[in-house]
């Protein structure tokens, strides 16, 4: 093909259309079934350790290899969605995971469930890397932040569902419907998916101009009325681009930045919304208070991406990220001190929406927007990967810190946690809103490389 496909340009002129609202729907709700299948460990290790299949000690190695499954899931889409493609890196580990729900439901033994988690790890992982990466290369500029925080809003719905799903049918058919339920889920969002388009920058990015083309067509044609005209612009074919980039002037600055903001919202949601029960419960609460507790406690998962949808493409991601993580450490602060049950309430569940919100326009939204198309997944992959590994080593500092100081010393952590990050975007930050991925490229913000390959030659 001998003209320039202009793939960004062409998507980004785009009005939101049925197009966009079905690779939403898809994609939405292939996170759905991540966010299900993920959290469904509590319920399901309670009931294993209930029926004599399993004990703590296994039930703990059990918690172990899914974070160690989700840390290998999150590098290895990275490497795989920027080699071989989006579509299949947002195929395959839909197709992992989906597959070994279904092998878990009929586990012979802890120990085959254990390996197998494992496995359902990867495939765990990968989803949020592809996902979130998927929607930013699609949308528009003027509606990426609201898409990527819907997004957020369909896979935190996971949690909520599959607790109230494993409250009737654990005691009525057993754990492994619980697996089953969720791997069949996933394998009909799998084949629903399959006729996903492939990401037209990505096939430009890698010199496949023809198939580019075509589906930027078929795209087109699905949008009603006269389109704006395209500004031409030339993309480099980069053949290969090499992992050592995300290491090279200016681009460190953005992978740290990821790395710090992944990093951030992983370990400081994980260490207050999964020890929050067993807290109480150690203060004195019985359990089906404290259970009670932190159920109003959790809606904030919901609340905080809903507020997101609202502000996202208003106030953009930098300046919502920075309103976020000071909303956490202030509630943080306040957080120990209170001591009416109403007021403990409400400042969890604000200190939980605002966590929320951070990770929805975070994670979600700011990581995947600061990385170019030829590197988009390794850079979110790897932050991701940093994160969640991050989390293998977390609960023995909640512990710790529990132990020595009480809940105020582990939101005391929480909240200087989220306030240093907060100074590092106020100071390193770049906001992205409104701006093409393209034009947020290094160099494109004013910074002195414009093309950080030269870096690595």
């Amino acid at each position: 093909m001998n003209r320039p496909v202009n793939a960004a340009a062409r998507l980004d002129r785009l009005p939101i259309g049925p197009f966009h609202w079905r690779v939403l729907r898809l994609v939405g709700a292939g996170m759905f079934f991540d966010s299900f299948d993920n959290s469904m460990m509590g319920g399901v290790m309670a009931a294993l350790v209930a029926s004599g299949w399993s004990n703590l000690a296994l039930n703990a190695r059990f918690v172990s290899v899914t974070f160690i499954g989700l840390t290998i899931g999150a590098a290895l889409a990275g490497v795989a969605g920027d080699r071989l493609g989006r579509r299949f890196a947002y195929q395959f580990n839909l197709l992992l995971f989906g597959a070994m729900c279904l092998a878990a439901a009929v586990a012979p033994s802890m120990n085959w469930l254990i390996a197998i988690r494992c496995l359902m790890g990867i495939g765990l992982g990968a989803e949020f890397v592809v996902g979130y990466g998927m929607m930013s290369e699609f949308v528009p500029p003027a509606n990426r932040g609201r898409f990527t925080t819907i997004l957020n809003v369909v896979s935190s719905s996971g949690t909520f569902v599959v607790a109230l799903v494993g409250f009737f049918i654990i005691p009525l058919v057993g754990w492994r419907a619980m697996f089953a339920i969720g791997g069949c889920g996933a394998l009909y969002v799998w084949w629903l998916r399959r006729k996903l388009p492939e990401s037209p920058r990505w096939l430009e990015s890698v010199g496949r101009t023809q198939e580019a083309e075509d589906t930027l067509r078929a795209i087109e044609q699905e949008t009603a009325g006269p389109l704006a005209p395209v500004i031409v612009t030339t993309v480099p074919f980069r053949q290969r681009v090499p992992l050592t980039i995300l290491f090279t002037r200016p681009v460190i600055r953005r992978t740290l930045l990821a790395v710090a903001v992944n990093v951030t919202c992983l370990v400081g949601a994980y260490s207050f919304t999964a020890w929050i029960p067993s807290f109480f419960v150690k203060e004195g609460l019985s359990v089906t208070r404290s259970l009670g507790f932190a159920t109003a406690m959790t809606s904030g998962t919901i609340a905080g991406p809903l507020i997101g949808v609202l502000i996202a493409d208003r106030i953009g991601r930098r300046h919502g990220i920075m309103a976020a993580g000071l909303g956490c450490s202030c509630m943080g602060a306040i957080y120990p001190f209170l001591t009416a049950p109403l007021a403990i309430m409400l400042c969890g569940f604000l200190l939980v929406s605002c966590m929320s919100l951070f990770l929805a326009l975070g994670l979600g939204g700011y990581t995947p927007e600061l990385f170019p198309t030829a590197y988009r997944f390794r850079g979110s992959g790897l932050a991701q990967m940093t994160g969640r590994g991050a989390l293998i080593g977390t609960p023995y500092l909640v512990v710790s810190l529990f132990s020595a100081f009480g809940i105020a010393g582990v939101v005391a952590m929480i909240a200087m946690l989220y306030f240093a990050l907060v100074l590092v975007i106020a100071i390193f930050g770049i906001e992205t809103n409104q701006r093409s991925l393209e034009d947020l490229a290094p160099g494109g913000d004013g910074e002195p490389i414009t093309n950080p390959l030269q870096e690595t030659s």
